[in-house]
């Protein structure tokens, strides 16, 4: 018997193997499930008889056919997702998407049937006890009946999208994870086959010479791709305007938005605040311009180390710094955490055909979630492993959810892991006595902020605007590689100077793929992080139940009855002004300690 191996995730506790036959079990069921679910309910949902022990039951029949057919299509993406190559996980894939298209399609009624519920029954239904874990689910369900098509046309739309969008996310996702790159590694005699993991590695190398080549050499591979990659763009941008005119949708972002449950003003006052403060983000520049003792900054200089000797951190090292950083916030945190790495759910090291980035896959109420990870071994790998924590520990808290509340809306996806970093910068700070190690464990967390907040802005506003130019035409590659420009050069000014190759930097953005508009949630999670840290440092542990709560309730209520317990409004008009003041608080902090150096 072959040991595990402990920086490869084990997914046997879901299936053996890629050939385990209860794989297929499994999904012949969900498909099984789906036909005697139509069957039952189809037709008495929009009746007049509907009875709340009737709904209840439905529900519960709903969720079940969805778990069913859940584990085995998140089997086959994180199989897919640690390696692409074999082609048995591009099958399972594929034979998952298409079985998932038919149930969705077989089931798509029941929700249709809750929207034509009429308002006066169905507030008389939620008043039933029994109705309350599904309450907020069907409430945020039916905000969605003015732009919700007839069965007939969803069906068609499901069918559609399955040799349509999802056949181009497919086919970027197997066309990037594929690329391979020839470079020269430092202190290697020749070039040789790297990952592009391996190149984006580098920007966090000493030498500025290494640092363009690399990231130059990541975005001319990209360039050579610009035929499919840009048919990828064009072809889910033009799919998602069709789709918006359809439904009668006013805004392209208005399906997000609902999703969200953020208001779409809500959401422009966000992306306002944030470019009136760019100026904090050059401020920052000049400061570290100044410490890498450079006449003229490129953006390939930003993440730069201090330090000429470049700092490693070894995946055990990183491991236990985290966890030292969850345990001085909560005991029980830190516990929930080591049950990553006990249980074997972390997949670490980059390899060829694995996918780039990390992601936490939340999985299932009553399935633990795993983690992806490309770690090389660097300060801001830690933190990405730290991000990534968090995530898992908010799906972990919110297991005892049901699959409707499970996943919290998209601006708080991002709530935990982005304090999980909060809690490891200032872990790293508070024990480090180092004036020159400090400076740089501030730099790494004001990049990091400014990666989250200003940089995700500068995407959400070349995604809108590059939806809404494919509304008027077929966009050539140079189109969006101008656009990628306009919005970064706003961003920068005169501060930062983009090297050519950045032009393509959007061509290997997957959520511009994956989901639409997702980039202004981390921008809505970092500041909403900013603002529940200042609570934590003023409360102290008397913060720390109530934190854990919010956690714990998924997505079960809206996001301002989330926060009311935490004495957090959002609806305070400078409620996000006070993030970016927090912000100017930590660059302060900074500038006295390279003054006090000088």
């Amino acid at each position: 018997m072959t040991t595990p191996d402990p920086q490869c995730w084990d997914l046997t506790p879901l299936y053996q193997g890629a050939d385990d036959p209860r794989w297929e079990t499994d999904l012949t069921q969900a498909r099984e499930l789906a036909t005697i679910f139509r069957r039952d309910f189809r037709g008495r949902i929009a009746s007049d008889h509907l009875s709340a022990d009737l709904l209840v039951a439905a529900l519960r029949s709903y969720e079940r056919l969805q778990r069913q057919g859940l584990k085995p299509y998140l089997y086959a993406q994180l199989l897919f997702s640690a390696d692409s190559t074999p082609a048995r996980p591009k099958a399972l894939l594929a034979r998952v998407r298409e079985t998932w298209s038919a149930v969705t399609e077989e089931v798509l009624f029941f929700e249709l049937e809750i929207l034509r519920i009429d308002e006066e029954r169905f507030a008389a239904l939620l008043r039933d006890p029994e109705m309350a874990p599904y309450a907020h689910y069907l409430r945020q369900l039916r905000i969605h009946t003015p732009y919700t098509l007839s069965e007939e046309v969803e069906q068609v739309l499901k069918r559609k999208d399955l040799a349509g969008k999802e056949a181009f996310v497919q086919l970027f996702e197997e066309l990037t994870s594929s690329l391979r790159y020839q470079f020269q590694m430092p202190g290697e005699e020749s070039p040789r086959e790297v990952t592009g993991e391996d190149l984006l590695g580098l920007l966090h190398h000493p030498d500025g010479k290494v640092r363009e080549s690399a990231f130059a050499t990541f975005l001319d591979k990209h360039a050579d791709n610009a035929l499919v990659l840009s048919a990828c763009f064009n072809n889910l941008l033009l799919d998602h305007g069709k789709e918006a005119e359809l439904r009668g949708y006013p805004k392209l972002m208005t399906p997000t938005c609902l999703a969200n449950e953020t208001a779409p003003e809500q959401v422009e006052r966000l992306l306002e605040v944030s470019e009136a403060n760019y100026d904090l983000a050059r401020d920052y520049f000049a400061i570290k311009r100044k410490l890498l003792g450079l006449e003229r900054m490129k953006n390939t200089d930003i993440y730069a180390p201090l330090s000429q000797v470049e700092r490693r951190i070894d995946y055990a090292e990183a491991q236990k710094l985290v966890l030292e950083a969850f345990a001085g916030f909560s005991p029980e945190l830190a516990e929930l955490t080591a049950g990553f790495f006990r249980d074997g759910r972390i997949d670490v090291l980059p390899r060829p055909g694995k996918t780039g980035g990390a992601f936490c896959m939340g999985m299932l109420p009553g399935l633990p979630p795993y983690l992806l990870l490309n770690y090389t071994g660097n300060l801001r790998d830690v933190a990405t492993l730290a991000h990534e924590l968090g995530h898992g520990l908010h799906y972990t808290l919110s297991q005892p959810q049901n699959l409707f509340n499970y996943h919290a809306p998209l601006p708080f996806a991002e709530t935990a892991s982005v304090f999980g970093e909060m809690l490891l910068t200032r872990h790293l700070l508070d024990r480090e006595p180092d004036r020159q190690v400090k400076i740089e464990l501030l730099c790494a967390k004001l990049e990091d902020i400014i990666a989250t907040t200003f940089r995700q802005t500068v995407l959400t506003r070349f995604e809108l605007a590059a939806h809404e130019k494919r509304g008027e035409g077929l966009l050539a590659p140079e189109d969006y590689c101008q656009l990628w420009w306009d919005e970064n050069a706003k961003l920068f000014g005169d501060s930062v100077e983009m090297i050519e190759p950045y032009r393509w930097g959007w061509s290997y953005i997957s959520h511009f793929i994956h989901s639409r508009f997702y980039c202004y949630s981390y921008v809505f999670g970092e500041l909403l992080v900013l603002a529940l840290y200042q609570k934590y440092q003023e409360e102290g542990d008397s913060f720390v139940p109530r934190y854990l709560e919010l956690l714990a309730k998924g997505g079960s209520q809206k996001p301002e009855d989330l926060l009311k317990p935490l004495g957090i409004n959002l609806a305070d008009p400078d409620f996000w002004q006070k993030g970016y003041d927090f912000v100017r608080g930590l660059l302060d902090e900074l500038r006295a300690l390279v003054e006090a150096q000088d």
